[in-house]
């Protein structure tokens, strides 16, 4: 397997999930919005090649940052929540390139900053309400007689 067979792969998955690219815009415009928000400049937010199974995102000394989309085992999409929480820690690679006491407080506090803007919403996701059908026998609702 060449690494254009995985990239070719990738692509056809993250597709799959995200038809539109809104979730890497989604990650993007809340990277840019935290970085902004700590001074932090990044290259590049990318979805992680898909036969990486040993972690869940990376930070390259370029400022590329590669976050993976999919669950290492089951191939589910993993919960935005989740992407959001190694977003904040990949960005914190980005001043200190080490797991440190300095980069612990700061990966804590942009942990922090996502939660009080509202980017990083840890818990379940939201299930969309189910749509109502209706059926011939359902007696469609009377409109109110106000004058």
């Amino acid at each position: 397997m060449t690494d254009d067979d995985g990239g070719e792969r990738l692509a056809a998955r993250v597709r799959e999930i995200d038809p539109g690219g809104e979730l890497i815009a989604r990650l993007e415009r809340d990277a840019r919005e935290i970085a902004r928000a700590f001074g932090l400049r990044y290259r590049a937010i990318e979805p992680e090649r898909p036969h990486v199974k040993r972690r869940l995102g990376v930070c390259y000394a370029d400022g590329t940052i590669r976050i993976r989309l999919f669950h290492a085992r089951s191939g589910r999409p993993l919960k935005y929540s989740s992407l959001v929480d190694t977003l904040c820690h990949e960005l914190a690679h980005l001043r200190h390139f080490n797991h440190g006491r300095r980069f612990q407080a700061l990966y804590r506090r942009i942990l922090a900053h996502a939660r009080r803007t509202g980017i990083y919403r840890p818990g379940p996701e939201p299930t969309p309400e189910p749509a109502v059908r209706r059926t011939t026998t359902q007696a469609l609702p009377q409109q109110l007689a106000l004058f």
